[in-house]
């Protein structure tokens, strides 16, 4: 009956805590969506004239004429479209001259280390235990991958490490749910069969 109890206050923390993330979540979304969409212009001017240390200078790109009317986050957009062409014709020019098998090796590779450092980090800052940080941070390894540019052509392998990831936590879980059931019904009195000796 306690370990009822406590699992269900176990649930009811972390329903909150997820609800919590949540509404955080979707707070911050809805600020920084306020904030791409305010002008430009206007507001770096506004930033030039306090003598503010923070401007929105480094947004600017070099020789694109920012409109009166432009947002912040148009200016964003503009910006990185023309780093992301540059280096997407450096990628382009690499990855012809490698075979598709070292490329997928060095994707793989790439996403080892991005597991590594969040495994590092949450065995060196947390007392999580060895599992839980290694699913962990192959989850957050494989979502940086996912966002990151990468030498690999195509999407697929930026998928199928997600969904490795994501299946490896949810057959862990089944796993912990089943073994909590089968306890439950090895403890519980009514299974117990009791054995009738005859005199």
């Amino acid at each position: 009956m306690k370990e009822r109890v406590w699992d269900m206050r176990k649930t009811v923390l972390l329903g909150g805590g997820l609800l919590a993330f949540i509404v955080f979540c979707l707070i911050a979304a809805l600020v920084v969506n306020h904030l791409l969409n305010l002008p430009f212009r206007s507001n770096n001017d506004a930033l030039h004239e306090k003598k503010s240390s923070f401007t929105l200078d480094f947004l600017i790109p070099a020789g694109t004429h920012i409109d009166d009317k432009a947002t912040i986050r148009e200016v964003i957009r503009t910006r990185t479209a023309k780093e992301t062409s540059t280096y997407e014709g450096m990628i382009q020019a690499i990855t012809e001259m490698v075979p598709n098998k070292f490329l997928y090796m060095a994707a793989l590779i790439l996403f080892l280390f991005w597991a590594f450092l969040f495994m590092t980090v949450l065995r060196v800052f947390t007392f999580v235990g060895y599992s839980r940080a290694l699913r962990i941070s192959l989850l957050l390894g494989a979502c940086v991958y996912y966002f990151m540019p990468d030498l690999s052509p195509g999407r697929i392998d930026d998928g199928l490490f997600i969904f490795v990831a994501a299946l490896i936590i949810v057959l862990r879980f089944i796993r912990k749910r089943r073994r909590k059931r089968k306890a439950r019904e090895s403890e519980s009195p009514f299974n117990s069969t009791a054995t009738v000796t005859e005199e």
